[in-house]
Formats: structure tokens, sequence, C-alpha cells
């Protein structure tokens, strides 16, 4: 019986090894658009949590390093300006370009502004202090001459995710009602005396 139920978890949780290398790139939640071109967007917090990588929202507030690694290489050629702009308006994870205003809106609430430049090793990098939690939106621009492509991707920082303790607590209360079921196994109480 035990030898069965080792079984059955083992071919439960075989897919769980497959971690990260097992997302192709077009499931890659990672991956920014620019019209078609494709960036990676990581995230790291050394102070905080100095072995993790994000790439959605960053979990705590403090000092962040964010890495854009233009996956497309007709980026490298063009100029490319980067900016991280605090969320005024509340528009969250649905936010588009259009949502962020004017020109002067989108300065006035522009926290970190890396300048229109040329990037031939195809890897942007700055690091930023987030001292406030809430919703941030991430703005990368390219231009190829006349052309402007744009990217907007709203990201969270400082918000507790608690997605990962739900799913654990959810997974091993499912394993111990499974193996409870599989073994037959009941409470036994002793009789009162």
């Amino acid at each position: 019986m035990l030898r069965q139920v080792t079984v059955l978890l083992s071919v439960i949780f075989s897919t769980a090894a497959l971690g990260h290398g097992g997302v192709s790139m077009e499931d890659d939640t990672c991956v920014i658009n620019i019209s078609g071109m494709r960036a990676h967007f990581t995230g790291y917090q050394p102070e905080e949590r100095a072995t993790q990588e994000f790439c959605e929202d960053i979990p705590e507030l403090g000092k962040a390093i964010i890495v854009i690694d233009f996956i497309e290489r007709r980026l490298r050629g063009m100029n490319v300006e980067f900016r991280v702009l605090r969320d005024v308006n509340g528009v969250g994870k649905d936010g588009t370009y259009e949502d962020l205003g004017d020109a002067a809106e989108i300065e006035k609430n522009t926290l970190v502004n890396l300048p229109s430049a040329k990037y031939p090793r195809g890897t942007l990098t700055f690091t930023h202090s987030f001292i406030e939690p809430g919703w941030y939106i991430g703005m990368l621009t390219a231009q190829d001459g006349e052309t402007v492509h744009r990217s907007v991707f709203p990201f969270q920082v400082g918000v507790p995710n608690y997605t990962g303790y739900i799913i654990g607590f959810i997974l091993a209360f499912g394993v111990s009602l499974l193996v409870y079921i599989v073994t037959g196994r009941s409470v036994v109480t002793s009789p009162k005396e």
C-alpha cells in the first residue's frame, strides 16, 4: 500500500520539477512585447531576497535592480528610453499607454527615466529604491527612425503575494486526504472510562 501511495505522489508532483525551463518564450510572463519585438524583464532585491529574481511584481519595498534584456537584436540598434511611473490614476494591472495621460503628466509621474540611448549589448540595467507600496508602470519606448514603438507594463511593489502559501496549503491538505483515503486509516479513539 505504501508503495502505491509513493508512486501516486511521484506522478502528481513530477511536473513541479520542470521549473522555469518548462516555460516557452510565448508563455513567459517576464517577456515585454514592443510592437512584436521582445525583451525580458527581471527584477532583483539583493538586500531583501538575494537569490531570487522577479518578473512581475517586486515583493519588498527598498532597493531593486531592474534588468531588461533585448531578445530581439533589432532593439540593439534603436534608441531606447525606459521609465518607471507611479500609477497615480489607479489603472493597476490593466494600464495602457493611453492611461498615462499627456507628455506633461507622464513627466510629472516619472520616478525613473533612462534617457533615449542605444544599448548595443542588448541590456539595460538600473537601480531604484521603492519607498511606497502599490502599482507602478514601466514604459519602454524604442525609436527606429521616425517609427516609435512603445510597451507599457504595470507591476506591483511591496504588496505581499500569498498565492504560494495558499497553493501549498491546498496541496498539503489534498495529499493528506489522499493518503487517508488510500490507506483506509481512520482515527481511533480510546473509549472513555
